[in-house]
Order: structure tokens, then C-alpha cells, then sequence
């Protein structure tokens, strides 16, 4: 009777527990890092502020497929940036630092925004823009967004912030690791004021490039090994 019973008992499915739902989260934001560099490297070099009519409609026409293509893992990346924050948002809320979750949970949810309408500038100036012909809009809305990769410097350093202090509070990461996080806070803060004329501290320049959305990557890449080691007692799933 009872091996019949239990013969007869459901299997659970994997797909079904927390703990697996558990790790995919936690494991996206290694998924975005990933994810961010390959989509940008398919997206190519965009154009500078000021760039001339030819330029942008090479860029926008002649690179069209590229385009769309990298906006397509850039959507799907957004849902790793919101899946990650939620799953470190229920790691802190696990030592008490609800706090920093919701911090960690409205930050992500402004960059994941200003990414979205980067993504969606990109797509139409190369869907139909370019092929319109109107130069003066083309150039108007590349300039707009060079201007969002600048002021998205602030939500991401409150990102970072909340981050770096929420599991420092939780006793998860060294001293030595929270210096670096706040090193990082002061570095992608200083993003927000790239607004030269030209230059290495131009919107365009190489600080709001390249270096201050490496930073993030990489302490995103942190935080990312971090909430991965830990052993959850519950799961929020």
C-alpha cells in the first residue's frame, strides 16, 4: 500500500521551486553584463553630438540591421536588470535592509527607463528616420541621446549605491569592498557633469563613453558574485 502510494505521488518539477527560480535571478545580473557588451558591440560606434547629416544617415541607414538587432538584446537585458534588483532586493530584505532593496528596486527601475528610451530613439532613427531624410530631427534626437547617457549617470550611481551600503550593512561584502563601492558611486556620479564642449569630458567623450558605464558593469559584475555565493535561508519565489 504504501509503495503503491507513493509510485502513484507527483513529481514536482524543478521548474516549480524556489530555490531554481532562486539562482536564475540571482544569476542575471551576470546575464547583463554579458549581455550589455554583446549588444553593444553589435550596435556600433554612435555618432558623436554635432555629427554631420552624412554621418548619421550612414550610421542609421547603413547599419539598420545592427540596429534593430542590438535593440532586440538590449530589450531583453532590461528584463535582466529588473529580475537581478528584485532578487538582491529579497537578499537584503533577508538582513533587514529593506531600505536599500527599495532603493536598489527604484533605481533600477529609472535606469532600466532612460535604457528603454535610448533603445527606442536608436530604433526609430534607424527604422524610418534615417530613410525620411529629415537630417535636422536625426541630429536633434542623437544629441537627446547623448544628453541621457549623461543624466543617466544619476540613477545609476543610487544603483550602485544602494548596493554597495545595503549588503555592506548586511555584513556581506569586506570593508575593503565597500571603499570600492563607494569609489565607484563618487566615479559614475561624476558622470553627470560630462557636459564640455568637447573632449575627453564631453557627453560624447571617452568618461561618459566608455569608462563610467565600465564601472557599473564591473561592480554589477560584483554585486552579481556576491548575491550568487549566498546561501539563501528562504527564497522569495
Amino acid at each position: 500500500m504504501n509503495a503503491s502510494t507513493a509510485a502513484s505521488a507527483p513529481t514536482v518539477s524543478v521548474y516549480a521551486s524556489g530555490p531554481f527560480w532562486e539562482r536564475l535571478w540571482r544569476a542575471s545580473g551576470i546575464q547583463f553584463v554579458g549581455l550589455f557588451v554583446l549588444a553593444y558591440f553589435i550596435y556600433g560606434y554612435q555618432p558623436g553630438i554635432g555629427a554631420s547629416a552624412d554621418e548619421l544617415t550612414t550610421f542609421y541607414s547603413g547599419h539598420r540591421t545592427r540596429i534593430i538587432i542590438a535593440v532586440v538584446f538590449s530589450g531583453l537585458n532590461i528584463l535582466n536588470l529588473m529580475w537581478f534588483t528584485a532578487a538582491l532586493r529579497t537578499t537584503l530584505a533577508e538582513f533587514g535592509q529593506d531600505g536599500w532593496g527599495a532603493a536598489a528596486t527604484a533605481a533600477s527601475a529609472a535606469v532600466g527607463g532612460v535604457f528603454l528610451l535610448l533603445i527606442t530613439v536608436g530604433a526609430a532613427g534607424a527604422y524610418s528616420i534615417a530613410a525620411s531624410g529629415n537630417s535636422s530631427l536625426l541630429s536633434t534626437l542623437n544629441d537627446f541621446m547623448w544628453g541621457c547617457v549623461v543624466t543617466s549617470s544619476f540613477p545609476r550611481a543610487m544603483l550602485t549605491m544602494a548596493a554597495a551600503f545595503g549588503l555592506w550593512r548586511a555584513s556581506l561584502i569586506s570593508n575593503t569592498l565597500f571603499a570600492a563601492g563607494v569609489a565607484a558611486v563618487v566615479l559614475v556620479l561624476l558622470g553627470g557633469t560630462t557636459w564640455i564642449d568637447g573632449g575627453f569630458w564631453a557627453p560624447d567623450g571617452a568618461y561618459s563613453r566608455f569608462i563610467s558605464p565600465a564601472i557599473c558593469l564591473m561592480w554589477l559584475g560584483v554585486v552579481s558574485q556576491v548575491v550568487m555565493a549566498r546561501n539563501p535561508a528562504r527564497t522569495g519565489w
